[in-house]
Formats: C-alpha cells, structure tokens, sequence
C-alpha cells in the first residue's frame, strides 16, 4: 500500500503550491485569494528516491457548522483520517495565530505522525515565525518555500522515517489470505484487456454549475470525497477520483460548472474553466450533465458540442429526476429536445438519474461502459468497402461538371474515435452532405450511436508514384515529349 501524506493547514500559507511541487506538475490551482482549494485531490508525489501519495486539502477554518467552511474543515478532517502521517504546513511570515494553535490541538489529538512546516521561510522576513512555530508543541519545524524549492532535502528526510516505519507496521500486519484467482485470458472480453488498473477509464463529468456533478461522483464512489451544498460553483478546479466501479478500474474528473464566457469575469473563475476544458481533452468518456427542470440551455449545448469536437465518447445525463412528477411525458420531451439541438450526437446515450438518490447509476455505468466500447471499435478492411459499394448502389455520389465522382476504396484509419478514410477521384467536389450519409450510414450499420466519427477523403492522385512526373523531365527535352518526337532507347 502507498504511503499517503495530508498537507493541512490555514488557508493561504502555500498548500497547493507545495502539492503542485512534491507531484512535479501544476495539479491545483494557485492563486493569492485565499480558499482556492475546496476539494480533496490526490496526487502520486516524488521527492529523491521516496514514491508517495499527497493530498492537498481545503484551508483549515474555525467553523463547525454546515456552512460552506464548515463542510470544508470536515473534509479536511476525513483527509487526516485516510493519510498515514499529515504535513501541518503554518506561513512563517505571518507568524503563529490562534488558528494554528486550534488545529495543532487537533492534529495532536488524532493520534497521526504530524510533520510541522513552515512555509515562505525563505529570507530573514521568515525568522521570527519559525522560531514562533516551535510554541505549538509539535516539535521542531522544518523551514520550507514550496515556492522555490528550499528545505525539500530535509522534508525528505523526515519522510523517508515515517515511510519505512509505515512499510514496517504493515508487513507485521498482513495475514495469509491467498488472493490468487484462476483468469482465463480467452474467455475476457476486449473491454476488460482495455481497461486495467494501470490504464483506468477515464471520466470527465461536466455541466453547468448546480447541476450536480459532485454529489453525483460521490454517490457513485460511495463516500463524501468532493465538498457539496446548495451554492453554485463550489468545485473550483478538476478534481480526479480513482476508484473501481463494479469491478471496472476508473478514474472519474469533478470539473467546475461552466458558464457562458461572458459571464466569466474573477481570474479565478476562469482558471477554474480552463482546468475543467483540460479535464474534458485527457477524459475518454464525458458525461455532460443536466439538471431536468432546465435541460439543454444554451451553455449545456455548448458543452456536449466541445466534448463531441474533442473526439470524446459522450454520455447525456439528466439529474434531479426523482423532483420530476410526470417522468413518461418529460423523458418524451427531452428525447425529442436531444435529437433537434444535438443532432452531431444522435443515438448517443440519454441516462435519466438521481445523484442524491442513486437511482439510474447502473444504466448511468452501462452506458459509460457502452460508449467506452464503441469508441474504441475497429472495423474491418473488407468488410468496410463491401458496405461502401453498398452505400454507393443505394446513393451514386454527384457528378459534377459531368463527371462522376468515384469512391474507390476505404479503411479505417484509427481508434478513439474512428476515423476512416476513403480514396476517391475529387474529394474537393464531393459534397458536405455526400459525407454525412456515409458517417451516418456508418454509424447505423455498425452500431456506433452518438460516438464522433471522423471520415476523411482522400485522392489517389495523392499516392501515384507517376504523378507529375512531367514536371521532372528537363526542359529542353519537354517540347519533344509533348510532341512525341523523342527516340526510343
């Protein structure tokens, strides 16, 4: 098992700087408002030699009711329950406050190994809150700047103690249990060699803010991981959530709720978006969220239509269904809403769930599951151009200026999503809507409802190895070529 450190502390003393560090990439967003970070995110740390798990927490407040620091604080506190040793991270510059002596008595009282830091200790403006530091009873503090790498080697050292102490108690710990289990290689479906612990599917959840993206992970994972509440735009940036779904390995992104650009105005805000349009680049399903009472506004449209640009599988689900009090006729509506606004996706999966509830997690999985599949399908050579000579009988394509347009041959070209190329005789000339019969074509012959398809056309004028061959022959001898006067031999 890896050793898991929690980084806690006040809000603004540089958690999410010193993350970002220990994980050698700019995870968590970083800002000079204080509260940026709200939710729990994990990260797989290095420092030397040492190969750790990091969490960087919500700043530690002084509220304990359900307010929106409230329910911050008490995720923070699960994060000191999940870690194996906790970093308490105080800002020497700032000095020593009540607050960090409440949460020091905290920390003392959970019985975890606590490492006390102090951060921004760079330079003699940190001296005297270094030295205050020592007041709070946890012994004597490593002096640290997340921000320029300084006290990294020492952070190390304590470290490196508390990991092979861990590795220890645990080896102590285990039991005989025989964990081996007969697999038969054959018998696995494709699905299952595609996705494994190492390579998990990976799941963006976007929408509007509200929409309820955050209780629907944590019904899905099965424990309060990302904070929730009434407010709009409580998830700041993309948070990641590995776990193993019904036996299927995933990783599932909270992403901020996104709003029309022009109502976008804090740099935080936009920070938050941006992260979330990455989360939706790396994802390989996107599950673009609704909320039933005010489906497929404008900005949803805008957000399935991004993820279908981005070559994503996609994946349409429709929350707070159980507030709705006549289900048959609005499932009828917004199946209907579906096929006008997105017709780029139709026949894509529409899920009608609960997030607080769990009603419809286990079409919501199926349907990820299905999607997932299709979008990594391939299609024979062969049996792509019989069903191309098909579709040509069926519908001749044009023939401009008299002559006609001739679709030679077709293969596919790649994976996630498909994309398939046809060489043709002037595939400039050959019409947008001639296309889209062949993608839709290709999507209802082969059972590929919703996923993008990517067709290409190509000419085989492109691969003749003759082709402008007359270009090449000098000059001086091209008057004879064109007049047939060359000799032969």
């Amino acid at each position: 098992m890896s050793f898991t450190l929690a980084i806690v502390g006040r809000p603004n003393v540089g958690k999410s700087t010193l993350f970002n560090r220990l994980v050698g990439k700019k995870l968590a967003l970083v800002d000079d408002q204080p509260g940026v970070t709200r939710d729990l995110r994990e990260g797989a740390a290095r420092l030397g030699d040492l190969r750790f798990t990091v969490i960087d927490t919500a700043g530690l407040e002084d509220a304990t009711d359900d307010s929106l620091q409230g329910r911050m604080r008490r995720l923070s506190e699960r994060a000191v329950q999940m870690a194996d040793a906790v970093l308490f991270l105080v800002d020497a510059r700032a000095g020593v406050t009540p607050n960090d002596t409440l949460f020091a008595d905290i920390l003392r009282r959970s019985g975890k190994p606590v490492i006390l830091a102090a951060n921004k200790a760079e330079g003699r403006a940190g001296e005297a809150g270094m030295y205050e530091a020592y007041n709070l009873g946890l012994g004597e503090p490593i002096g640290l700047s997340a921000e320029h790498g300084e006290g990294m080697a020492e952070l190390a050292v304590v470290l490196q103690s508390l990991i092979e102490h861990t590795e220890e108690r645990d080896e102590d710990a285990e039991t005989d249990v025989d964990v081996n289990v007969d697999v038969d290689d054959d018998d696995a479906s494709s699905q299952e060699r595609l996705i494994t612990p190492s390579r998990p599917l990976q799941i963006a959840i976007v929408g509007r803010p509200n929409a309820g993206k955050s209780t629907l992970i944590n019904q899905i994972v099965g424990e309060e991981r990302l904070l929730t509440g009434p407010e709009a735009g409580i998830t700041r940036d993309a948070i990641s959530v590995p776990f193993t779904w019904d036996g299927t390995p995933m990783r599932i992104f909270d992403t901020a709720g996104m709003r029309k650009k022009a109502r976008i105005q804090e740099k935080l805000e936009k920070l938050s978006v941006a992260d979330g349009l990455r989360a939706v680049k790396f994802a390989e399903v996107v599950v673009v969220l609704l909320d039933a009472a005010i489906p497929f506004e404008t900005q949803d449209l805008r957000i399935a239509d991004l993820a279908e640009r981005e070559g994503r599988a996609v994946v349409i689900a429709v929350n707070k269904w159980d507030l709705e009090a006549e289900k048959q006729d609005k499932l009828k509506a917004l199946k209907e809403a579906f096929e006008l606004h997105l017709p780029q996706l139709r026949g894509a999966p529409l899920v009608t769930v609960s997030a607080k509830t769990g009603k419809g997690l286990d079409r919501l999985q199926a349907a990820i599951l299905k999607a997932h599949e299709v979008w990594n399908r391939r299609i024979s050579t062969a049996r792509l151009n019989r069903w191309l000579a098909a579709m040509i009988e069926a519908h001749p394509p044009p023939a401009p200026s008299g002559r006609r347009i001739r679709l030679r041959y077709m293969t596919q070209a790649k994976t996630r999503p498909p994309g398939f190329v046809v060489m043709c005789s002037m595939p400039e000339k050959l019409p947008e809507s001639y296309s889209r019969y062949l993608v839709n074509g290709l999507r209802e012959d082969f059972d590929m409802p919703g996923t993008p398809v990517r067709l290409w056309m190509r000419s085989q004028a492109d691969q003749n190895p003759f082709k402008d061959r007359r270009k090449s022959i000098p000059s001086r001898l091209a008057k004879h070529v064109r007049k047939g006067e060359t000799k032969k031999g």
